[in-house]
């Protein structure tokens, strides 16, 4: 039992948590507090794609800036501040709340803004102004190759720009784009050739960190330049889909069969463009997942099958403990260790998770640590 991989019931959770918090100024219709909220939606459900949280500073801080009681500039004066003066934040090397409260402050500014210029240097430049104060590299181009286990893709990596290329290969994805004339395509025409260039923009993968962030926000900006009505929720809620789809979209492994394809990209910009209602579920991404019309009858996943414990508790799970069900769900033999590394963080903390799921009756472990395997409740 997978739980139907719980996605999209743990959005909802993280929005009842989070996002509701915008939602009364969206239900008042005054249009500029709208447009605010939604922005910082956005700006919040982004950090998802690296499984952070913001603080409940950072909300009653944009709460204030909704409400045109301060400024973005005092938006992130007032962060720096608390973070200077608040030193049990740092007490925890797997607190990464800072960033999610300074970027998604950064976030919500740069898509306030009416300015855009479709060019390598604006990319770079919004890196940089997500970034600053977070990273020391923030708007530099890399000088050093990388590689990133993904769940997705069972713990593979998508193959990544080589350093010495990038600014090149900016250029020239760049320069390739303006040639496309989007008028007199159809819909899902556009649709493609927008997969198409912002997939490739992001297998560039031009920084140390944040590339997903950078690659969402200027395609705001740039879909908004183009004069389609970008409806910011789509990312908000949607944005580990959005991440998941741009790691298929760069990813070949011919001996399994497995090909690079962007129609999950193009499902999630047709929802975004077009209104369309296409489903956008993370399990489906993942390169073991089998089609529902290829199950066997006993293996008919519903999230209907869940007991009434385990849908009570998974209220009460952290995000990281959600991405841990998730990746158990594909994989039950996978150690603590392989977890860690998945997930970016120690073995002991993975541990202590998995051990809180147990007594959560969310999860059991059957057999030892060799030979053994992870059971998902029902």
């Amino acid at each position: 039992m997978n739980c139907e991989r719980l996605l999209m019931l743990l959005w909802q959770i993280w929005k009842e948590v989070t996002m509701n918090d915008f939602d009364e100024y969206i239900r008042q219709g005054e249009p500029n507090k709208i447009e605010k909220s939604k922005i910082w939606q956005t700006a919040i459900g982004l950090q998802q794609v690296d499984g952070l949280k913001p603080s409940a500073y950072l909300i009653e801080t944009a709460k204030q800036n909704i409400e045109g009681d301060i400024t973005f500039d005092e938006v992130n004066k007032r962060i720096d501040a608390y973070y200077r003066t608040d030193t049990k934040h740092h007490a925890s090397t797997d607190n990464r709340t800072e960033e999610a409260d300074k970027v998604s402050a950064h976030i919500a500014e740069v898509l306030s803004e009416k300015t855009f210029s479709f060019t390598p240097a604006e990319y770079l430049n919004i890196h940089r102004r997500l970034f600053y104060g977070v990273y020391k590299f923030a708007g530099k181009i890399r000088d050093y190759n990388i590689t990133k286990s993904e769940w997705v893709l069972d713990g593979e990596t998508v193959l990544y720009a080589a350093a010495p290329l990038i600014r090149e290969t900016l250029e020239y994805d760049f320069r390739e784009e303006k040639k496309i004339k989007y008028k007199g395509l159809t819909k899902q025409e556009q649709v493609e050739h927008i997969a198409k260039f912002v997939s490739g923009l992001w297998q560039i993968h031009a920084f140390g960190e944040g590339n997903t962030r950078t690659t969402a926000v200027f395609t705001i900006k740039y879909l908004r330049n183009f004069g389609f009505k970008v409806e910011n929720d789509m990312f908000a809620q949607n944005s580990w889909y959005f991440r998941n789809a741009l790691v298929r979209a760069n990813y070949n492994d011919h001996t399994n069969n497995i090909y690079a394809t962007t129609k999950y990209l193009n499902r999630f910009f047709n929802n975004l463009l077009f209104g369309e209602n296409d489903v956008l579920k993370n399990r489906y991404l993942h390169i073991k997942f089998v089609e529902p019309e290829k199950l066997g009858v006993n293996d008919t996943l519903n999230v209907g099958e869940m007991s009434e414990k385990c849908r009570r508790n998974v209220g009460e799970m952290s995000e990281r403990q959600n991405k841990i069900l998730e990746i158990i769900a594909t994989n039950k033999t996978i150690s603590a260790l392989q977890l860690s590394e998945l997930l970016n963080t120690t073995d002991r903390t993975i541990e202590r998770e998995m051990k809180k799921m147990r007594e959560m009756n969310i999860i059991e472990r059957i057999g030892g640590d060799r030979g053994g395997h992870w059971e998902i409740k029902k």
